[in-house]
C-alpha cells in the first residue's frame, strides 16, 4: 500500500510528521486521524484503521503530535489544547494540499480532541470517535503515579509506553479545565461513536456519555470483543470497515 511522508507546521512552531495513507482504486474521499494520548502514528489503531480505511478509498493522513514519534519539539510543551489545534492544523494542511478531508477519526484521547476540534476543522463533514473518553481529564489515570510531584513541582519525569517524557503542570491544569459538553452538544456533524463493551481503559459509560450529550444524526456501534488498544487481529480493521459504511453518505466523491 502507497504512504506518502509529509511534514506541517504546528500551531507551536515545530513541524509534525505525518503519513498519508494513499487511497487504492476509486478515490471516496480523504480524513484526517488523530491517535491516542502518547500513542503516535505507527500505534495499531492509527496504522490499521487507516490502511484500512485507504484500502477502501479514503486516503489518510495520521501524524505524530508535538515531540512524539517523528516530530519535532517537546511533549511536555504541548497540552490537549495544542493537540485540538493541532487537529485542525491538520485538516487546514489537507485542504490546502487538495485533498480536503471530510472525515476525522479520532482513537482513544484522540477521539476527545475530534470531538473538541470539529468544529473548527478546514472542510469535516463527519466525525467518528474509536474508545474516547468522555472528559480529556480521564487520561489523569496514566500519571497517577507523578501527579503530586508535577503539581508540587511544576514537572517531572514520566516514563509512557517506554517513552521518557516530562509531564508539566501546564499540561494537568490544561486538561483539567477543558470540557468536551458543549463542543459535542453543538457538534452540528453526523457523529459516529464505536466503543468496545469490556474496555478497561476507557469504560463503555464514556460512550454512552458522548452519545447521550449529542445530537441526531449520531450512531453507536458496540466493538464487541475489542481490547482498547485494538491490538488483536482484525479488531482495527473491523472498526475502520464500519466507518467506511457509516462515512460513506458524507463522502465528497
Amino acid at each position: 500500500m502507497a504512504t506518502e511522508k509529509v511534514w506541517f507546521k504546528s500551531t507551536s512552531g515545530p513541524k509534525l510528521a505525518g503519513l498519508i495513507d494513499l487511497p487504492e482504486g476509486d478515490v471516496r474521499g480523504w480524513g484526517v486521524f488523530s491517535h491516542g494520548f502518547t500513542l503516535g502514528k505507527e500505534s495499531p489503531a492509527a496504522a490499521r484503521i487507516c490502511k484500512q480505511l485507504a484500502a477502501e478509498g479514503i486516503g489518510m493522513l495520521r501524524f505524530d503530535n508535538l515531540g512524539l514519534g517523528d516530530s519535532e519539539g517537546d511533549w511536555g510543551n504541548g497540552s490537549f489544547t495544542h493537540k485540538v489545534a493541532d487537529t485542525v492544523e491538520a485538516t487546514r494542511f489537507m485542504a490546502e494540499r487538495g485533498t480536503q478531508a471530510e472525515l476525522l477519526v479520532g482513537h482513544s484521547f484522540g477521539g476527545a480532541a475530534v470531538l473538541a476540534a470539529a468544529r473548527d476543522a478546514v472542510g469535516v463533514d463527519a466525525v467518528a470517535t474509536v474508545g474516547a473518553p468522555f472528559q480529556p481529564a480521564h487520561v489523569e489515570h496514566n500519571y497517577d503515579a507523578v501527579l503530586s510531584r508535577v503539581l508540587e513541582d511544576g514537572e517531572a519525569p514520566w516514563m509512557a509506553g517506554g517513552k521518557s517524557l516530562t509531564l508539566r503542570k501546564a499540561f494537568v491544569d490544561d486538561v483539567r479545565r477543558a470540557d468536551l459538553r458543549q463542543k459535542i452538544m453543538q457538534l452540528k456533524k453526523p457523529l459516529l461513536v464505536m466503543h468496545s463493551p469490556t474496555d478497561t481503559t476507557v469504560g463503555i459509560e464514556n460512550a454512552s456519555d458522548i452519545f447521550n450529550t449529542a445530537r441526531h444524526p449520531r450512531s453507536f456501534v458496540a466493538l464487541e470483543g475489542s481490547d482498547h488498544l485494538l491490538t488483536k487481529k482484525g479488531q482495527a480493521q473491523r472498526a475502520a470497515r464500519i466507518i467506511s459504511a457509516w462515512a460513506d453518505q458524507y463522502l465528497n466523491d
